[in-house]
């Protein structure tokens, strides 16, 4: 009973050594990997913390399942020869890891196929929406707008919509009223545009001469009757990805303010009341 009592004394200093020594080693090795990206700079920005995150949840994964292991080997004579010989076993453990190993594998080609990048923004199955903040083995985290961080498995993303690879086109249509002159609108949205050009020209995204690919211009009316309502007219042009969102906030400000100081009238819905029609402007 001594002996089983020393015995036990002697493990449990060795697991809480060993515990000790891997939770030492991990931290060592983050700071390490940290410093290393900080000092480089021949990979973009982005790419470095997708890497850093994929590393940090791998080394994460190996001292845990390392940590087990051995674990088990001081409780279990041979364990080496049962675990090689352990066939059955290991088709067993396999089908209840399926799904384990359908997220890790998920995981591993969102990082190969480059599809994400940390501090990407991003919609998932429709459905979720927020910027990447880690990328796992198993499971990928993203901070929704309202705060709320997101852990989705990697085997459950289906479709993934990347808002920030390379570039991004602003977008913008207006729909203006049917009693407004096409000519006087045209000539008030072409100011927008030359607007849009001079005070964020530096948003704009360029080739590797340095010349604007697609500045600000009017892609023209598309749409007679948009809703049964007015004329509706698009302005684009393609951006850096990282400013997309400030700079079509900006987009439409300047919209907004260069229409009403041309008086031009946005569309109208028309509503009815006891048979008479009457209009009211849609702001």
């Amino acid at each position: 009973m001594e002996q089983l009592t020393k015995l036990m004394d002697t493990k449990a200093f060795d697991i809480i050594l060993v515990a000790i020594v891997l939770w030492l080693s991990i931290m060592l090795i983050n700071k390490l990997l940290q410093k290393f990206f900080q000092r480089t700079d021949f990979i973009e920005d982005r790419k470095e913390k997708t890497i850093q995150s994929m590393l940090r949840s791998l080394l994460r994964y190996v001292a845990t399942i390392g940590f087990i292991l051995y674990v088990i080997s001081l409780f279990v004579d041979d364990f080496g020869r049962i675990l090689a010989g352990a066939g059955v076993a290991g088709i067993i453990i396999g089908f209840g890891a399926q799904s384990l190993i359908r997220d890790i594998l998920a995981g591993m080609f969102l990082i190969y196929e480059r599809q994400i990048h940390q501090g990407d923004f991003i919609t998932i199955n429709n459905i979720f929406n927020g910027t990447v903040e880690e990328i796992g083995l198993r499971s990928l985290k993203v901070r929704e707008w309202s705060g709320k961080l997101l852990t989705i498995s990697n085997g459950e993303i289906k479709q993934i919509q990347n808002y920030n690879i390379d570039r991004m086109r602003v977008i913008e249509r207006v729909v203006i009223s049917f009693r407004e002159n096409p000519e006087r609108v045209w000539a008030a949205l072409q100011k927008v545009c030359d607007n849009l050009n001079e005070q964020y020209g530096q948003c704009l995204k360029k080739d590797s001469a340095d010349c604007v690919i697609e500045p600000f211009q009017i892609f023209g009316m598309t749409s007679l009757n948009a809703g049964f309502r007015g004329y509706e007219y698009t302005i684009t042009a393609l951006v850096d990805d990282l400013l997309y969102w400030d700079t079509g906030k900006e987009a439409r400000r300047v919209i907004a303010q260069v229409l009403y100081d041309e008086g031009i009238g946005l569309a109208e819905e028309l509503v009815y009341f006891n048979g008479n029609e009457k209009s009211e402007t849609v702001r």
